[in-house]
């Protein structure tokens, strides 16, 4: 019988994490720039000297000293506020903290067995396709039915008082719950922590296709933005223009084909916030179609004639959510050290969307035509 892995969902690596709105495209996908604090001790007087590392082995429990020299390796361990090596010995009146780049969250965390579209998998790390619809991790308002849970269940993993093997967590990003695409996971701390600094310093490769309202300007562009939560909307995140509030954030894009009304386009994160995407194209005028919280819901370009309005009521049944998905994914190795790189088809509602324009903005051009 296999033995059962503890999985510890605390320190899973996700960018910019929101226990409100855990539904919504959320990620580490990379980036925070600042560091949490998940473990903190204060050296009390008498402490004997002891390497750093065997000190916090012996006061975190159930976590190897292999782990904790992984965690100082990737920068994760501070005294004083510093980074510091393995050998460094603490002392009365050091205060000794374990940050990441993510803030500690903890859910307990139950296996269901949910069918999972695995595109690769080694001992390593597993790369999978999420169907739009799915909630990555679990949070407010969703506690079961996740990618999460079906995660735990494929690699064996349970909680509970008699699980031994912590680990720092296996998703190392995460993207909307109505987001399809592409997914790294990782398997053990070697790679946990390999991909988080990868995704954390910005080397990921990630391209996303969204559909857009709007005939944009040009054919490739860089959207430049910092992005915080709206003051008066919780639920929605906004472009600081001024740069005084909120975290730096870049897309890029290239236009792939144009309707008139709508834009087919390839976004390039440089960086990953809080639905990047999403606001900085609704930012620019160009909302996502079928944009639900970022004013892509509507008709935002087009005729006023009824039968334009009916063709996109179908369109939206068509396509029932945000018309975004995570194509492309590439990273390097954390074992082989090569560069490797997956490419995920668009799903089939997205694809007859784009179908479907082009062949009304075939049928309009041979209209204005005759």
């Amino acid at each position: 019988m296999a033995q059962e892995r503890y999985f510890d969902f605390e320190d899973t690596v996700i960018d910019d994490f929101d226990p409100v709105n855990a539904g919504d495209e959320v990620a580490f996908e990379d980036e925070q720039q600042e560091m949490f604090e998940h473990y903190r001790f204060d050296i009390a007087a008498g402490q004997v000297p002891m390497r750093v590392d065997k000190y916090l082995a012996t006061h975190m429990e159930y976590t190897s000293r292999h782990r904790i020299q992984l965690a100082i390796k990737a920068e994760y361990i501070r005294v004083n506020d510093k980074v510091v090596k393995a050998n460094y010995v603490v002392r009365p009146g050091d205060v000794v903290k374990f940050v990441m780049p993510y803030q500690r969250r903890g859910l307990e965390i139950l296996p269901e067995d949910i069918p999972l579209n695995i595109l690769y998998e080694d001992d390593d790390l597993l790369v999978l396709n999420k169907e739009a619809g799915m909630v990555v991790h679990p949070g407010h308002g969703h506690f079961s039915g996740t990618l999460v849970n079906a995660l735990a269940h494929h690699l064996g993993i349970s909680q509970g008082p008699e699980a031994q093997d912590e680990r720092m967590g296996v998703l190392v990003h995460r993207i909307d719950k109505d987001t399809s695409g592409l997914l790294v996971v990782a398997k053990n701390d070697e790679s946990q922590l390999d991909l988080a600094k990868q995704f954390f310093v910005h080397s990921i490769e990630r391209r996303y296709v969204a559909i857009v309202w709007g005939n944009i300007k040009d054919d490739e562009g860089t959207i430049v933005g910092n992005i915080g939560r709206d003051p008066n909307d919780r639920m929605r995140f906004k472009v600081f223009p001024e740069g005084d509030h909120g975290k730096h954030a870049v897309t890029h894009y290239r236009v792939l084909e144009r309707f008139g009304y709508v834009t087919v386009v390839e976004c390039r994160l440089e960086t990953g916030r809080t639905h990047q995407i999403r606001v900085h194209f609704n930012w620019i005028g160009h909302p996502l179609f079928n944009d639900e919280r970022y004013d892509g819901a509507e008709i935002r370009k087009g005729t006023i004639y009824a039968k334009y309005r009916q063709f996109i009521e179908n369109c939206f049944k068509l396509l029932p959510r945000q018309a975004l998905h995570a194509k492309t994914l590439g990273f390097v190795h954390p074992k082989t050290r090569q560069m490797v790189r997956f490419d995920s088809p668009l799903p089939d509602d997205m694809q007859a969307l784009i179908d479907k324009w082009r062949k009304y903005s075939e049928n309009m051009s041979q209209f204005l035509e005759e």
